[in-house]
């Protein structure tokens, strides 16, 4: 008789503990989160809640939590849940442990930790093993919902494929494919920017003429930096391109969409900045200054040069933003 696939999810937060209890559907798996807070570990294993996350939702009894990091070394599959900036750290610090026929996914969405490429990128220079993305339009309160859902596994491992088809049978997770490990991770950082965008704009109309007029001109820039950097044009109708950016720029429960609202209403702050990630903005100064030449963005990426001036020109007239975004040249 086999064993069941033993399925190590690192990380306890909001993703990493709906994506665990919604693998759990699937009885050949065995499914671990490993955390590093004594509370969440005890509270999962013995009450089924996550106190800090989703107090007030019952998690499977065959969902367990962990704190011995030695379940990297037994694991079939790894996923990574952990926030975009730490993850390169993480797997440089663990690599010893972890085992070296597993295949490790990563399900952040950022940059790497020196800004200039992917975080699988790095990761592949670090392991040995078969790596991944998964990426897609994943609210986790939809996800631990049941709700149908849907993403994009990346990796240039083909036979990857099949097998996270059947991982997923049975718990209402869908996945296409792409050999554009790139591409899927790139778009995962741009949906967050143009996102701030209509949020922007939708504060200032609320109008559809409007917002779809915008929506359409940020997709395209999206698919200008795809093939600018080498990804795969295809990629941008996976469910990892057009279905997580309309999620996460229509879609009020998108950080980075109510981002672009409180601007647009005059409520945003530094304060608010400094105490909430937000991946949007952040990947709007490391695009525009640390991974591109500003010159650069401003002539052919006229959209995220535009935001970029509303983060870094204290005078910028907000009321302008929008004119100035539908008033850019168009691209063929």
């Amino acid at each position: 008789m086999n064993e069941n696939l033993k399925i190590c999810i690192v990380g306890s937060g909001n993703f990493a503990t709906a994506f665990g209890n919604r693998l759990t559907k699937n009885s050949n798996l065995d499914i671990t989160l490993l955390s590093i807070q004594q509370n969440i570990v005890d509270s999962i294993n013995n009450k089924h809640f996550n106190p800090l996350y989703f107090p007030h939702v019952r998690l499977s009894d065959n969902l367990h939590a962990t704190l011995n990091k030695e379940i990297l070394s037994e694991s079939d599959i790894i996923f990574l849940a952990i926030p975009s900036y730490v993850v390169v750290d993480y797997v440089n610090e663990n690599k010893h442990l972890f085992n070296k026929d597993a295949v490790v996914i990563n399900l952040a969405k950022g940059f790497s930790k020196d800004n200039h490429t992917s975080i699988v990128e790095v990761i592949q220079e670090i392991l040995d093993n078969r790596i991944g993305t998964l990426k897609g339009p994943t609210f986790a309160r939809e996800v631990i919902d049941n709700v149908p859902t849907a993403m994009t596994l990346g990796s240039k491992h083909q036979e990857l494929h099949g097998k996270f088809k059947k991982i997923f049978e049975g718990t209402g997770l869908y996945i296409d494919y792409s050999e554009d490990v790139v591409g899927v991770e790139l778009l995962s950082i741009l949906k967050n920017i143009y996102a701030i965008v209509i949020g922007i704009v939708d504060a200032h109309f609320n109008s559809p003429n409007l917002r779809f007029f915008v929506l359409n001109k940020t997709f395209n820039e999206m698919r200008m930096i795809l093939k600018d950097n080498e990804g795969q044009e295809e990629t941008i109708f996976r469910y990892c391109g057009y279905g997580d950016f309309n999620l996460t720029a229509l879609n009020d429960l998108s950080r980075n969409r109510t981002l672009g609202l409180l601007i647009g209403k005059g409520f945003f702050s530094e304060d608010i900045s400094n105490k909430v990630l937000l991946e949007g903005k952040v990947a709007v100064n490391v695009f525009c200054y640390e991974r591109y030449d500003w010159d650069k963005v401003k002539t052919i990426y006229p959209i995220i040069a535009e935001l970029y001036k509303v983060f870094n020109q204290p005078e910028y007239e907000i009321s302008e933003f929008v004119w100035n975004v539908v008033e850019d040249g168009e691209w063929i």
